[in-house]
């Protein structure tokens, strides 16, 4: 990390001040596809957000899980985060709290479980770096472990 005084707390903090960020994933043909959409963070950093499966982000996510995000503002404060995107069901249990902390931020996602084809998503960080150019520039990059990601692959 470069720059002192921004770890993990004020990063946790720059997300959750974000409810949009750029999902940028990549076509069967390589290209790539960037979508701006609602965004809910995790209190271990993961992002959850929803898609419908017709939508090219969720074609693309289902056979490639690898994903860059981008947030940014206010003024020259950006984050970019490389992570795995995993699917997150819509009803039971096991994925409830990625559910719920969606929920959390968008109230109205309740009302979305009735749309056709409605899939929900969490991704998992990687790798993200925050610079605020304003600040001379305050560069912090942080990583996580290949374990933490779990016993997933980068790709379905």
């Amino acid at each position: 990390m470069h720059g002192s005084g921004f770890g993990m707390t004020e990063l946790l903090d720059y997300m959750r001040k974000h409810r949009l960020a750029v999902i940028s994933s990549a076509a069967a043909d390589g290209a790539p596809q960037g979508a701006l959409v609602g965004v809910a963070t995790t209190d271990s950093l993961e992002l959850v957000f929803d898609t419908i499966s017709s939508s090219r982000k969720h074609a693309n996510l289902s056979r490639d899980r690898r994903v860059a995000v981008t947030f940014c503002g206010p003024a020259e404060q950006t984050l970019q985060l490389e992570g795995v995107a995993l699917p997150v069901s819509t009803g039971g249990s096991a994925d409830a709290v990625y559910r719920e902390a969606y929920y959390l931020a968008w109230p109205d996602g309740r009302d979305r479980l009735t749309w056709t084809g409605l899939s929900y998503w969490r991704i998992v960080p990687r790798w993200a770096r925050y610079s605020d150019f304003s600040l001379g520039p305050l560069i912090a990059e942080f990583r996580w472990d290949h374990e933490q990601v779990g016993d997933h692959s980068w790709r379905a």
